[in-house]
């Protein structure tokens, strides 16, 4: 006889086998099968008809009994019967019927450690992973509390003794039970945030690291932004290094996708890229060398990446660009164009052994460039595209120059495109503005 058996054989009248069946006021057998519909507050087998119960100010709360002794799963409905709020309880004898009710739901689950088709720690994690948002309360005998306990540090909100529970307790139990999982769950969901913003830290360190440039005369301003108002960041990239000879080299690239894996891909080619320059490798042969990183480092081979390399040379007066698939940069000063270039090429992973041609163009003797990802343009705008474009961006900086403040600028213009767009831009923007001041270094 189990804990609760002494107390179950008074309250066999109020189980009563399904509708339309005759009256048997026998005690079912252990883990006997069948519909059986009690009063207030319900318990029921998977599939019965439910009986009419007075309408309740509140929604039951959903419990999902695991018990394959019929006395004591009548017992709990009798305890629960004296709490103070509504439960709509349906009653199964072993996990392979819970699975069903389990499935898709998270009502709160009261489980016998002691079932025929699995048995102690094993049930409740089945339990777990069929369900894994179900707040678990589990029953055990007299001499079984220690794997109550055992249960709790397993991941079950709380355990009850049979035959130590009254109805206010039991409620009690299962009330707090949900509580303790909401806030699990939180507290879950809050760590989920902390890491993903630690992993976007330490991204952000490998894309968007401090230019190596001792020029006084040149001034760097850069923004970031992670489309669709996220906080993670994707996979646009920018670096720029002064070689001992005085030449500026600048990149900014562009990984296709958005995610962790892209921000590291993109972080692999901007160190790539600062190695190849820092150890003075040949800067016609620098995105080559990045085409072979990218094939080797990608995860999929249908990723690719869109570039634009930039060598200034020692001068200020003119630099060499080679373009692999990205939007040409603008020059600002003395108008505002596009600096494009006659013979762009493909972008990194797409040609087999291609070789991007580096053509020369003037500036200035004063001069400002702004080099950016095709996130900037292509947000929606009044266009006749649908989009900004290239254009748009042209326009938009023609309407907002001059301006004193480069930092204020780039703020400007990225505001300004989403406005255009009604909300953030989807995509990652990655924006570089390099300015060159005649004489602030004595050249």
């Amino acid at each position: 006889m189990t804990p609760w058996e002494d107390g179950a054989r008074d309250l066999s009248h109020l189980l009563t086998p399904g509708i339309g069946a005759p009256a048997d006021h026998r005690r079912p057998a252990r883990g006997r099968s069948g519909a059986f519909v009690a009063s207030p507050p319900l318990i029921r087998r998977p599939g019965a008809a439910r009986a009419d119960v007075p309408p309740s100010p509140a929604a039951p709360t959903a419990v999902v009994l695991i018990e394959d002794d019929a006395g004591d799963a009548l017992l709990v409905q009798e305890l629960l019967g004296d709490a103070d709020e509504a439960f709509e309880t349906t009653w199964v004898t072993s996990l392979a019927e819970a699975h069903a009710q389990l499935a898709g739901r998270s009502p709160c689950v009261l489980l016998d450690l002691g079932l025929p088709d699995a048995d102690g720690i094993g049930a409740l994690r089945e339990v777990l992973r069929v369900a894994p948002a179900s707040p678990v309360v589990v029953l055990t005998g007299f001499d079984d509390k220690a794997r109550g306990v055992e249960a709790v540090a397993a991941g079950a909100q709380d355990y009850l003794v049979k035959g130590a529970v009254d109805g206010q307790l039991l409620a009690r139990s299962l009330r707090y039970a949900m509580e303790r999982k909401r806030a699990d769950e939180s507290a879950r969901r809050l760590h989920e945030v902390e890491v993903r913003r630690s992993e976007a830290r330490r991204l952000e360190r490998g894309l968007l690291p401090r230019p190596l440039v001792r020029d006084e005369g040149i001034r760097w301003v850069s923004r970031y932004r992670p489309g669709g108002g996220e906080t993670l960041l994707g996979g646009d990239f920018f670096d720029a290094i002064e070689a001992p000879d005085g030449t500026l080299r600048v990149i900014i690239g562009d990984v296709c996708g958005h995610g962790p894996d892209e921000a590291a891909l993109g972080v692999s080619l901007r160190i790539a890229w600062r190695t190849l320059v820092l150890t003075g490798y040949p800067a016609q042969d620098a995105l080559p060398a990045l085409d072979e990183v990218l094939r080797h480092e990608r995860f999929d081979d249908t990723l690719f990446a869109t570039a634009v390399d930039v060598e200034i040379h020692p001068d200020r007066r003119s630099a060499t660009m080679r373009l692999a698939g990205h939007p040409p940069p603008l020059v600002l000063e003395p108008e505002v164009a596009i600096l494009g270039v006659d013979r762009p090429g493909p972008p990194l992973g797409v040609l087999d052994n291609f070789r991007w041609v580096g053509e020369r163009v003037e500036l200035a003797p004063t001069w400002s460039l702004l080099l950016y990802t095709d996130g900037l343009i292509e947000g929606r705008a009044d266009h006749e595209s649908g989009r900004l474009g290239e254009g748009g961006l042209v326009d938009l900086l023609r309407e907002s120059l001059p301006a004193e403040d480069p930092a204020e600028l780039v703020d400007h213009l990225i505001a300004t495109a989403e406005r255009h767009h009604r909300g953030p831009l989807p995509d990652d923007v990655a924006l570089v503005l390099l300015s060159y001041r005649q004489g602030r270094d004595g050249r």
